[in-house]
């Protein structure tokens, strides 16, 4: 069994144009890493023409999805029938994007199939991050 989730998605960039330009992403699930979600957008559909990648809680998406969650970096909330919108905020600027709600609630499913929730804390392998660090402070 796979302990890694990845999901293509269109996103929907919201300018202040009337147009909205769709954008390929890939949203992001590691058993690895369970209480986390990314969100990386290749180099084309970037102003600094390099991959970024957001990473915010697993449980905001799943709230953001049914109503406003989120109040630092990462915003989520629903938009219309079958929307949902996701702020990115950085020191240059706002970025948001509007992805179908059923497309993230598959991915949300095949993530909470690979870590129940509530049950994230399992899948943290403490030793070895205690040990990583020990490492990387000598």
């Amino acid at each position: 069994m796979s302990t890694v989730i990845e999901q293509a998605v269109q996103a929907r960039l919201v300018a202040s144009a009337p147009q909205m330009e769709t954008v390929p992403a890939t949203l992001r699930y590691d058993r690895a890493d369970p209480f986390a979600v990314r969100m990386a957008f290749p180099p084309p559909a970037t102003l600094e023409g390099t991959e970024v990648s957001w990473a915010f809680s697993r449980e905001l998406l799943a709230a953001g999805v049914d109503g406003p969650a989120g109040v630092g970096d990462v915003r989520v909330r629903p938009f219309g029938y079958d929307r949902t919108v996701l702020e990115f905020h950085a020191p240059e600027g706002i970025a948001m994007v509007h992805i179908r709600t059923s497309e993230l609630r598959r991915f949300l499913k095949r993530a909470l199939g690979l870590v129940p929730s509530g049950r994230e804390h399992l899948y943290l392998d403490l030793d070895h991050n205690l040990a990583e660090l020990l490492r990387d402070a000598c």
